[in-house]
């Protein structure tokens, strides 16, 4: 049964390189993975993927040895299930704002004693039942150790619920969302209003107290050593649109000096 990658960096308290794509491009999984990235965060959230599409990219990314991080359009139990049972690494989970909701996710994904997943063993995850995955206590406790759960900082009040937040047992950390939290945080009253870099330092000390993972969303690479430097171990860089735009800029760029375009 496979390794995740990214949970070896979690135990060694290493920095995860994180890239992120929304379509089903399977070279982006070899490219990255040859680059040295930990994961790659497939988003369901804001792309339309059909569960067939997300099953060929988790069947890719076992073959160059990739973790992928599913950001779901869901909540559903059984549907969070099954993109673990088809080989997913991990979950991340948006606009998440209280404890109860935290601790329904894990009871969702993850196997008793944490939670209340069901068992599957014909999948990928569980190797289709051979060797190992045939024996389903082990299947869980391997899925326990090598399989994770993120959720997403988006709302004040999930800021204001924490360290409430932080303290319940089974996930792995925190991912912030800075567009959906400032939308959100400019309605609050000027007194309850939290700058994004005091929230940030806010949450690195909570996730310090409990022994959690958390990251951001960098606008530049200078901000994302910042967000390094703070503590942050959950490095998002590389996405795939922004990186087709430059290198197709870099490339008309090119044409233009051949070709003497203005």
């Amino acid at each position: 049964m496979r390794r995740s990658r990214v949970m070896e960096k979690i135990r060694a308290g290493e920095a995860i390189r994180i890239a992120m794509t929304g379509h089903v491009l399977p070279p982006f999984l070899a490219y990255a993975a040859h680059s040295n990235f930990d994961c790659i965060w497939l988003d369901m959230e804001h792309h339309p993927l059909d569960d067939s599409e997300v099953r060929t990219m988790l069947a890719f990314a076992q073959l160059f040895d990739i973790d992928v991080l599913v950001r779901p359009n869901t909540r559903e139990k059984m549907s969070l299930g099954r993109y673990l049972e088809d080989g997913a690494a991990g979950l991340v989970i948006p606009q998440v704002s209280t404890a109860d909701e935290v601790r329904d996710l894990v009871s969702k994904v993850k196997y008793p004693p944490q939670g209340d997943r069901g068992m599957g063993q014909p999948n990928l995850q569980a190797r289709y039942g051979l060797g190992e995955g045939g024996d389903h206590v082990r299947m869980a406790d391997h899925a326990l150790r090598e399989t994770f759960l993120l959720v997403q900082l988006e709302t004040p009040t999930g800021l204001a619920n924490l360290d409430e937040m932080a303290a319940v047992p089974g996930f792995e950390g925190f991912f912030v969302g800075p567009t959906d939290l400032d939308l959100r945080m400019r309605l609050e009253p000027a007194e309850r209003r939290v700058s994004y870099m005091d929230t940030l330092g806010l949450l690195d000390e909570a996730c310090r107290r409990h022994g959690l993972v958390w990251g951001s969303n960098p606008a530049s690479a200078e901000e994302l050593r910042v967000f390094h430097d703070m503590g942050a171990r959950l490095l998002m860089w590389g996405a795939d649109t922004g990186l087709l735009r430059a290198g197709l800029a870099s490339c008309a760029g090119e044409l233009d000096e051949i070709t003497g375009a203005s």
